[in-house]
């Protein structure tokens, strides 16, 4: 069995209509799937965590 935790998220509204198109363009069961498979995605490719985590972003201002 996994060792997994159940974890809450704090997300704006913007931040969940995207997760929710996602789910729904790849047919995933949740938007709790589609925040996974971005990690997992950043998880097998380290050579992007500069690009991913490095930036500061704000597309809400």
């Amino acid at each position: 069995m996994k060792d997994e935790r159940k974890e809450t998220l704090v997300l704006g509204s913007d931040k969940v209509v995207f997760l929710e198109e996602m789910a729904k363009a790849y047919d995933l069961p949740d938007i709790g799937k589609a925040v996974r498979c971005l990690i997992d995605w950043a998880r097998e490719h380290p050579e992007q965590h500069k690009d991913i985590f490095d930036e500061q972003r704000c597309l809400d201002c």
